[in-house]
C-alpha cells in the first residue's frame, strides 16, 4: 500500500515532508471526521480501473505519463465526492439512521444470490479477492444506505413533477422519444448439405447448384401466386418455417448495410432473388416496413416523468450539497489537495 500511495502522490506532485514512520496520514478533516491517504488512494485506483478497464500496476503510475495525466484529471472530483459523501453520512447519523441487522442480511442474501455466491467458500474467496472483510462490506453497505436515505429526505421527497412540467420537457426534447424504424420479413432457407474432404469442411459444388435451382423454383412458385408463408412451411430449412417464415420486427439500426440498401428499393410484398448465405440460399419477402416516428406524449408519459424527475433531482442535489458543504468545517492538512479541491468546486459552481 505504501508503494501505491507513493506512486500516486508522486504523479500528483503532492509533496509531503518526510517524517518518522507514520501509520496513517490524514489529508483533511470534515466536521472532525477524517479522510486519509489510504481512502484517497483507493478511490484513485478504483477510478483508474473503471476508466481503463484493467488492473493498475502501481509502478506504472510513477513512469507512465498518460496515467499521471489521468490522475490529475480524476483526483479533484474524487476529493469533492469524498467530502460530500462524508458530510451526507454525518447528517444521516445525526438523524439517527442506522442499517439494521435484518436489512443487511436481506441485502447480503440478495447480493449473493444475484452473483451466484451461495457457497460460503466462494463468498469468502470473493471478499478476499477484493481485500475486504464482512465488516468492511457492512460498513460500505451502511454508507450507501445513509447516502440514499439523506438524499431521499432532503431532495427526493420534496420533488413533485407536474403534468405541465412533463409536457414542457416532452416538447423541448421530442427527439429523445423517437420510435426507431423497424422491418418485418418472411424467409425461406434452402440449405446446402455440407461436404468434407480429408476430414475438413468443403464445398459440394453440385449440391450448391442444386440448392440454387431449388431456390429459384421456390421463388417462381411464389411469383406465380402461391402464399409465401405456406411455401415456407412446406420447403424452408429454417426454424422460422413453423411461423410461416416470419422473422422480426428488427430495428433497422441492427440490420446490415447491404440489407438496408436492398430494402430501400422494395415495397411490402416484394420478394428478393435467392440470396447466397453461409448455409445456402435465402429468399426474403418484405412483410412490413415501419418508419421511425416521434412517440406520442401519452405513450411515453412515465418515461418523460422519470427524465424530468432525474434532471430535477440532480439539480436539487447539487444545490443541497453546495449548501451543506459551505456549512461544514473543512480543515486541510495538505495545501496542494486543497487547491485542487477549491478549483474544482469553483468550476462546478460557475457551470451551474
Amino acid at each position: 500500500m505504501k508503494l501505491v500511495f507513493a506512486a500516486l502522490t508522486a504523479a500528483l506532485a503532492l509533496a509531503v515532508p518526510m517524517r518518522a514512520e507514520i501509520i496513517e496520514q490524514v489529508l483533511v478533516k470534515v466536521n472532525g471526521d477524517i479522510i486519509t491517504k489510504t481512502e484517497l488512494e483507493n478511490r484513485q485506483i478504483d477510478a483508474l480501473r473503471q476508466r481503463m478497464g484493467q488492473q493498475i500496476d502501481p509502478a506504472a503510475l510513477q513512469n507512465d505519463e498518460e496515467l499521471k495525466k489521468l490522475l490529475l484529471e480524476i483526483t479533484p472530483p474524487l476529493l469533492v465526492n469524498a467530502i460530500d459523501e462524508l458530510i451526507v453520512v454525518q447528517l444521516g447519523r445525526e438523524k439517527g439512521y442506522r442499517l439494521q441487522d435484518d436489512q443487511f442480511k436481506a441485502w447480503l442474501t440478495d447480493m449473493r444470490t444475484k452473483n451466484n455466491l451461495q457457497d460460503d467458500q466462494q463468498f469468502q474467496a470473493a471478499l478476499k479477492q477484493e481485500g475486504m472483510t464482512i465488516d468492511d462490506l457492512r460498513r460500505s453497505v451502511e454508507r450507501n444506505f445513509l447516502l440514499s436515505r439523506v438524499q431521499q429526505d432532503e431532495v427526493g421527497s420534496k420533488l413533485t413533477i407536474t403534468e405541465e412540467e412533463a409536457r414542457q420537457y416532452y416538447q423541448q426534447h421530442r427527439n429523445e422519444f423517437v420510435e426507431p424504424a423497424t422491418v418485418t420479413l418472411r424467409e425461406i432457407m434452402i440449405e446446402v448439405p455440407g461436404a468434407t474432404q480429408g476430414g475438413e469442411a468443403g464445398v459440394n459444388v453440385a449440391a450448391m447448384d442444386d440448392a440454387e435451382k431449388e431456390a429459384q423454383a421456390v421463388r417462381a412458385r411464389i411469383l406465380a401466386g402461391e402464399d409465401f408463408g405456406k411455401v415456407a412451411a412446406d420447403v424452408s430449412d429454417s426454424a422460422s418455417k413453423a411461423n410461416g417464415g416470419l422473422i422480426g420486427p428488427f430495428n433497422m439500426n441492427d440490420v446490415s448495410e447491404s440489407l438496408r440498401k436492398m430494402l430501400a428499393s422494395m415495397k411490402p410484398g416484394d420478394v428478393t432473388e435467392p440470396l447466397r448465405t453461409a448455409k445456402g440460399f435465402q429468399i426474403l419477402k418484405l412483410e412490413m416496413l415501419k418508419e421511425s416516428a416521434i412517440q406520442s406524449f401519452d405513450s411515453v408519459r412515465d418515461l418523460v416523468a422519470d427524465r424530468v424527475y432525474e434532471a430535477r433531482q440532480q439539480s436539487e442535489m447539487r444545490k443541497f450539497l453546495a449548501r451543506v458543504r459551505s456549512q461544514a468545517l473543512i480543515e486541510w492538512k495538505n495545501q496542494d489537495l486543497k487547491k485542487l479541491y477549491e478549483q474544482h468546486v469553483a468550476t462546478a459552481q460557475a457551470g451551474t
